[in-house]
């Protein structure tokens, strides 16, 4: 068998088993121990897991995995499976959607459907933004595993408006209530003029792929605070992600 594609199968395995050892993961796959240790650790220095914990009790996947999901989610048929919900969003909402995903430490727009209201909030497809400045970005860290998430916030918050969150407690408590609320609202962050409100598409298997928003001019900011864009969104996300 050839070394990549041993290190291949062991990488399958770890996401089976995580965390699990050396001595285990060569039981389970009838390999000897060295030939196991060799495969962990190319897969370790190409940044694909990691030891788990302080004491080191075994090996587990690294966020590598999803930052690779959320590429390909863009390239094979998340945009075609969520572009008529986008529009139906948009007319339920009367407001520009937006289709977006994580590169790194910028969310980027990846499918825009325009309201069309006259008035608008033009932001058009592959704009980048800081993700702790908008909607979107605050739903895809909210979802974020947590050592990929301080990682992104220990690089530092820039502040883009008066408005812009750029104390990291106070960035992570509003992150907690997104993660329990699952949907996010952000008024101001990213541009004086801008509110806009998102919500997370899932894999089938819980990961997160991508976000979706709605985008409204601050003068259009709704009464009730939205609580309908959340709902429409709300449903809108779950339709995608089952679709996925």
């Amino acid at each position: 068998m050839s070394t990549a594609l041993t290190a291949l199968r062991v990488l399958d395995e770890v996401a089976r088993a995580q965390p699990v050892g050396v001595t285990a993961l060569a039981e389970r796959m009838d390999l000897p121990k060295s030939s196991a240790q060799r495969a962990l650790k190319a897969l370790e220095a190409a940044g694909w897991i990691r030891q788990a914990g302080v004491a080191k009790r075994g090996w587990v996947l690294t966020t590598k995995a999803i930052d690779i999901a959320q590429r390909v989610a863009a390239d094979v048929g998340v945009r075609e499976a969520a572009r008529n919900i986008l529009t139906e969003l948009r007319d339920a909402t009367g407001e520009s959607v937006h289709l977006a995903i994580r590169e790194g430490h910028e969310v980027v727009i990846i499918d825009v459907v325009e309201t069309v209201n006259p008035t608008r909030i033009y932001i058009p497809l592959g704009t980048r933004s800081p993700l702790h400045a908008t909607a979107t970005g605050k739903v895809l860290l909210a979802h974020m595993e947590p050592e990929q998430r301080e990682e992104i916030i220990e690089v530092g918050l820039e502040k883009l408006t008066d408005a812009t969150v750029t104390d990291p407690g106070q960035l992570r408590a509003e992150l907690d209530k997104i993660r329990e609320g699952n949907c996010a609202m952000v008024k101001g962050e990213l541009r004086d003029d801008i509110a806009s409100f998102a919500a997370p598409v899932f894999s089938h298997s819980g990961l997160i792929l991508c976000a979706i928003s709605v985008f409204v001019p601050r003068y259009r900011f709704p009464e009730d605070g939205g609580a309908h864009f959340r709902r429409e969104l709300t449903k809108a996300a779950r339709e995608i992600s089952a679709r996925l």
